[in-house]
């Protein structure tokens, strides 16, 4: 990830901290119904007309610095995977290696242990500790046939 991503999820993050904040601080359409039969707790640190008029318009700006970060967050990470070739399954289709540290896709065979034999054109093995498929016991009857009581 480049510094620009890192910088943008940073401030995504803390825009998302602010938002929820700030929804918090807002107070219900109940409690406007309080101060107007004189509850007193409109005529606070925001003055008579309440602090709803400074906490939905910070609330909205929030919003839309959420939404464009949102939409950068994505246009970068579909360039990083471009950068990259693709995503994984396009790599493993194509033949492609896939990059250092990337999860190895699984082989063909690997579900019985690589024992069965990969088309004439692939290569692929499966990998050497691979766990084999378990076996169903043989001397168990099927139930599938049977309708239950």
């Amino acid at each position: 990830m480049n510094v620009w991503a890192s910088v943008l999820l940073v401030l995504h993050l803390l825009v998302a901290a602010g938002i929820c904040g700030f929804v918090l601080l807002q107070h219900g359409k109940g409690a406007d119904m309080g101060a107007a039969f004189g509850s007193g707790s409109a005529g606070s640190v925001f003055g008579a007309a309440g602090s709803a008029n400074f906490l939905s318009r910070t609330t909205a700006w929030l919003a839309a610095v959420f939404f464009l970060t949102s939409v950068g967050l994505t246009y970068l990470g579909t360039q990083h995977a471009r950068s990259l070739g693709g995503g994984l399954m396009d790599r493993v289709q194509q033949g492609v290696p896939a990059p250092k540290g990337a999860p190895d896709a699984p082989a063909k065979g690997a579900a019985d242990g690589g024992a069965t034999k990969a088309p004439a054109g692939n290569t692929t093995t499966a990998p050497a500790g691979a766990p084999a498929a378990p076996a169903a016991p043989a001397s168990a009857p099927s139930k599938a046939d049977e309708v239950p009581k």
